[in-house]
């Protein structure tokens, strides 16, 4: 297996050398601006590599007569040539990123053994669901490369059931995907389950799944007053705390990874430490999200540790104030913020309700410093 694709334009002597004469990238310009518009007598694969190699020359006319003729081939000259099989590794990552919209490519792509590990991969991200099914079938790949299972369990196309197969997989063959932070929690979660088999259609789970990140807007479902640390559940995702509320555990584990700040912001108040968990440690968790959490008395002393511990997190003033003045935060951690506090928030410390005695006590001594300087 090819881990990655090289870059283009190709060097000379790594090109077929019937087309050397026209896509080499020293070939004299007017020879290269006729192969880029498919002047030359070539045809097939061999068609599809001279304008993938063009498309990437250092001459802007070139590459944009290129890139223009490759997208206008006819699919009974496109679609033959991606099952070459002697289709370069960097021609397919490219062909890859043209037609990424376009299934009847892809779908060839994906089976072509010369396509690179990284290309895959990057399908896999944002592939249909019938791409997804595709790629997840070969078992053999996804072993010896996690990144392409990756990529397939943080696609929002992907079944939930090919989720959990893949997860599976790989913990039946020993490979841990260190890209999914949930990813040991996961394991565990299906644990004695029974994995479902591939199916030609959706599981009636995997639509329910489907139907939840359907739901969902990129807003918090939870409302928190800065002052008070009070919530409030938004009237319009009632409906959608009760979907999640009834999901399996595997299921809030990957909407944890997948959803958007409406299902991280009720999955981190889950009862279940795992699915908390996997909600403030998801890639998708933002600071903004994390400073409304922090601002919670109703949020667990686990996720408020977890918050304070992000370095990237606590570099804004917002968190780290939330923290402090939030009651549940772990004394200590709310003592190593004190000397980041402005006046202002300092005297409030001082005289404010529910605030720990030592976090008191060391706000006034670091006030009683400024004011002697």
């Amino acid at each position: 297996m090819i881990e990655n694709a090289p870059p283009l334009p190709l060097a000379k002597e790594d090109l077929p050398e019937s087309i050397r004469r026209f896509a080499d990238p020293n070939a004299p310009t007017p020879a290269k601006m006729m192969a880029a518009k498919g002047l030359v007598p070539v045809k097939g694969a061999a068609l599809v590599t001279v304008l993938c190699q063009l498309s990437a020359d250092d001459d802007d006319m070139v590459g944009r007569a290129a890139t223009e003729s490759l997208a206008g081939l006819p699919d009974a000259v496109l679609l033959p040539a991606c099952e070459a099989n002697d289709l370069h590794t960097a021609v397919i990552d490219a062909l890859a990123d043209t037609f990424r919209a376009k299934d009847t490519v892809l779908e060839r792509l994906i089976q072509n053994p010369n396509t690179a590990n990284s290309t895959l991969a990057r399908i896999a991200r944002v592939c249909s669901e019938r791409m997804s099914e595709l790629i997840a079938v070969n078992q053999q790949r996804l072993i010896g490369a996690p990144l392409i299972v990756e990529a397939l369990y943080k696609n929002k196309h992907t079944r939930m059931s090919t989720a959990d197969r893949l997860i599976e997989l790989c913990a039946r063959h020993g490979v841990e995907l260190h890209g999914i932070p949930s990813f040991h929690a996961h394991v565990e979660a299906i644990q004695g389950q029974l994995i479902p088999e591939p199916t030609d259609e959706p599981l009636p789970s995997d639509l329910a799944f489907s139907e939840v990140l359907a739901e969902e807007l990129d807003e918090a479902a939870i409302d928190v007053d800065p002052v008070d640390g009070n919530e409030e559940l938004k009237d319009k995702f009632k409906p959608l705390s009760f979907r999640i509320r009834d999901m399996s555990l595997s299921d809030k584990l990957r909407l944890a990874m997948v959803g958007d700040a409406a299902a991280r912001s009720l999955l981190v108040r889950d009862p279940n430490k795992m699915v908390s968990n996997a909600a403030i440690t998801s890639p998708t968790m933002t600071a903004a999200e994390a400073a409304a959490i922090a601002h919670s008395k109703e949020i667990s002393i686990s996720i408020l540790r977890a918050i304070g511990q992000r370095k990237e997190w606590i570099r804004t003033y917002g968190i780290k104030r939330a923290l402090v003045f939030n009651p549940k935060t772990p004394v200590g951690l709310s003592l190593k913020f004190i000397s980041h506090m402005r006046p202002a928030d300092l005297k409030l410390l001082t005289k404010g309700r529910g605030v720990a005695g030592p976090v008191r006590a060391a706000a006034k001594q670091r006030l009683d410093k400024k004011d002697k300087k």
